[in-house]
Protein backbone atom coordinates (compact mmCIF):
# COMPACT_ATOMS: atom_id res chain seq x y z
CA UNK A 1 0.00 0.00 0.00
CA UNK A 2 1.17 3.19 -1.09
CA UNK A 3 1.75 6.06 1.46
CA UNK A 4 -0.96 9.02 0.20
CA UNK A 5 0.29 12.56 1.36
CA UNK A 6 -3.59 14.03 0.60
CA UNK A 7 -5.04 11.59 2.64
CA UNK A 8 -2.66 12.24 5.01
CA UNK A 9 -3.29 16.02 4.87
CA UNK A 10 -7.32 15.93 4.92
CA UNK A 11 -6.69 13.67 7.79
CA UNK A 12 -3.88 16.38 9.97
CA UNK A 13 -6.02 19.24 8.77
CA UNK A 14 -9.42 17.14 10.20
CA UNK A 15 -7.49 16.83 13.52
CA UNK A 16 -6.27 19.89 14.24
CA UNK A 17 -9.26 21.59 12.85
CA UNK A 18 -11.47 19.39 15.38
CA UNK A 19 -9.04 20.81 18.34
CA UNK A 20 -9.70 24.06 17.25
CA UNK A 21 -5.78 24.96 16.33
CA UNK A 22 -4.24 26.82 14.21
CA UNK A 23 -1.70 26.18 12.06
CA UNK A 24 0.63 28.08 14.04
CA UNK A 25 -0.06 26.77 17.31
CA UNK A 26 0.23 23.43 16.02
CA UNK A 27 3.67 24.23 14.47
CA UNK A 28 4.78 25.00 17.98
CA UNK A 29 3.47 21.96 19.47
CA UNK A 30 5.00 20.15 17.37
CA UNK A 31 8.02 21.87 17.17
CA UNK A 32 8.37 22.74 13.30
CA UNK A 33 7.74 25.57 11.09
CA UNK A 34 4.18 26.53 10.77
CA UNK A 35 4.79 26.08 6.89
CA UNK A 36 5.22 22.81 7.07
CA UNK A 37 2.54 21.81 8.73
CA UNK A 38 0.52 23.80 6.14
CA UNK A 39 2.36 21.71 3.42
CA UNK A 40 1.91 18.55 5.12
CA UNK A 41 -1.80 19.39 5.07
CA UNK A 42 -2.01 20.45 1.55
CA UNK A 43 -0.15 16.99 0.10
CA UNK A 44 2.52 18.97 -0.79
CA UNK A 45 5.18 16.95 1.25
CA UNK A 46 5.34 13.28 2.75
CA UNK A 47 5.82 13.58 6.25
CA UNK A 48 9.25 11.73 7.90
CA UNK A 49 8.51 8.73 10.39
CA UNK A 50 9.09 10.76 13.07
CA UNK A 51 6.87 13.24 12.36
CA UNK A 52 4.23 10.64 11.38
CA UNK A 53 5.12 9.46 15.25
CA UNK A 54 5.24 13.28 16.66
CA UNK A 55 1.44 13.84 14.94
CA UNK A 56 0.00 10.37 15.93
CA UNK A 57 1.23 10.82 19.88
CA UNK A 58 0.14 14.57 20.17
CA UNK A 59 -3.25 13.47 18.79
CA UNK A 60 -3.30 10.51 21.02
CA UNK A 61 -4.34 8.65 17.48
CA UNK A 62 -3.00 5.18 16.36
CA UNK A 63 -0.88 4.91 13.51
CA UNK A 64 -2.52 2.25 12.24
CA UNK A 65 -3.90 1.96 8.79
CA UNK A 66 -8.10 1.07 7.76
CA UNK A 67 -8.33 -1.78 5.16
Amino acid sequence: MMFDVEIFGERLRKLRTDKKLTIVQLGKALEVNNATISKLENGLIKPSVDSIFDIAEFFNVSIGTKK
